[in-house]
């Protein structure tokens, strides 16, 4: 990809129009985008014709134009571990990555269970400008588990929060997930869970199996997974609301989540990247970056949740980012922390997974990584068709090439990549965001500026 202005500058330009020339739509026939006040204007032949002279040039021979990536998962850590990650340099990771929108979980500190909170992490998003960040509230206080948050005053807030989680931990009594089922249908939301049964993986370091038995590290069996899941579709059919299932791992789950959809229930579920290509063997080398809840699985479990993600029966990718300071991860592996980071490789491992084996084509892709996420976390604007008239949130990805995964380059502060030193496929060679090149030939070029008002407390004056 190369880009070009009437100037013939390399920076970042001025301009509020960019041709994009000879891209292939979803991975089908090439055509020519004009994008112009935040919209795609034009696309076809006559897009050359109608962008203006001092339209920037970009050329796109041989690059996929998808929708740009959303992501339903993403942990940010700011407020309060700002050591981890910060609202800025999360959104630097996720533009790179190709993800025009993301998800910010709950676990911060303070937690995000009020609308001061939330409402913080919104206008840090916006000050930032390289992605849409849109808040996740917490399902109970604290993440305590005993008592509601602020559910509706959440919905209602500047930040407009619809997904709701206690992600890290499950919302494990019955009558409190029932509640927050019921309340969140007053304004269409979603209680995203983390299905994990606490008293089934007490002390559990890792998948329960040959492995951990090998290894003498204590289990986390599928069935506190699946137990969970198979009560929470019942409790969403009974009181007709959405529930949104946190990294589905198991075969088992794969089962439950499609017997609930032949059922009618609404219930929709994510596979994380690693849970599509990683599985426990990796274990073995009690290297801690690949220590992770829910943990990684079996060979079986990946296939299985690779059919389901071609299927439809796993409804979104989402990364389940998760940086950690280097210290809590360059440790013993019983010390050390759950998670993995995932912004910046998950395109490249979606492709390797899924389109590279025939799973998917690119139009599937982008069904599972930015169309079925943003109708989830209700993005209107998000995940649309590359067409006239709609939003220029879209990335141009180069699908020939090739990189190694080398965690200390990357924008994010975590280096806890399972991925490094891998060969991956695929790369972002631009991200636009609401009409405007965060990423350009590969790298990061400028964040979306807010306007003023947006910093101040008053409704923004443009919707992203």
């Amino acid at each position: 990809m190369t880009t070009d202005t009437t100037a013939g500058s390399t920076a970042t330009p001025s301009a509020t129009e960019y041709l994009i020339l000879g891209a292939s739509i979803l991975g089908g026939e090439a055509a020519d985008l004009l994008i112009r006040d935040g919209l795609i204007a034009v696309v076809g032949p006559e897009a050359a014709d109608a962008a203006s002279r001092g339209a920037v040039t970009i050329d796109a021979e041989g690059l996929v134009a998808l929708p740009g990536m959303v992501d339903l998962h993403t942990h940010l850590r700011e407020p309060g571990r700002e050591d981890a990650e910060t609202v800025e340099t999360g959104s630097r990771a996720a533009a790179l990555g190709g993800f025009t929108a993301i998800h910010a979980m709950a676990n911060s500190s303070p937690v995000a269970d009020t609308a001061g909170v939330v409402e913080q992490v919104y206008r840090l998003g916006l000050a930032s400008g390289w992605v849409e960040v849109r808040p996740v509230g917490a399902v109970t206080v604290g993440l305590g588990g005993q008592r509601l948050a602020e559910l509706g005053a959440m919905a209602e807030s500047r930040a407009e929060v619809r997904v709701f989680s206690d992600d890290g931990i499950c919302v494990h009594d019955p009558v409190l997930m029932r509640r927050a089922l019921e309340y969140v249908k007053a304004f269409d939301g979603v209680i995203a869970q983390h299905a994990q049964e606490p008293r089934l993986t007490e002390g559990a370091q890792m998948n329960e199996g040959e492995v951990s038995a090998v290894l003498g590290l204590t289990g986390w069996p599928a069935v506190a997974e699946e137990s969970i899941i198979a009560r929470d579709v019942l409790l969403a059919q009974h009181v007709g609301s959405r529930l949104h299932v946190c990294h589905v791992s198991t075969a088992g789950s794969v089962e439950i989540i499609r017997w609930a959809k032949a059922r009618g229930i609404d219930v929709t579920a994510e596979v994380t990247p690693h849970h599509l290509l990683l599985t426990d063997e990796l274990v073995r080398s009690y290297d801690p970056v690949y220590k992770v809840n829910p943990p990684l699985r079996t060979s079986d479990d990946v296939h299985a949740l690779r059919a389901a993600l071609a299927d439809g029966t796993i409804d979104v990718v989402g990364t389940d980012h998760a940086p950690h300071p280097s210290e809590h991860k360059e440790c013993e592996w019983a010390q050390a922390a759950m998670g993995m980071t995932g912004l910046e490789t998950a395109l490249s491992v979606v492709q390797h997974a899924m389109v590279e084996t025939g799973l998917l084509d690119w139009e599937g892709f982008a069904r599972v990584t930015s169309v079925a996420p943003a109708r989830i976390g209700r993005l209107e604007h998000q995940g649309r068709p590359l067409a006239a008239g709609e939003p220029a949130n879209l990335i141009l990805v180069d699908p020939a090439a090739r990189w190694t995964v080398d965690p200390s380059t990357m924008a994010t502060k975590g280096r806890n990549s399972p991925f490094r030193g891998l060969e991956l496929p695929g790369s972002v060679r631009a991200t636009f965001y609401a009409g405007h090149p965060t990423v350009l030939e590969g790298r990061l070029a400028t964040p979306r500026q807010a306007p003023a008002a947006s910093m101040t407390g008053e409704a923004p004056a443009w919707n992203i």
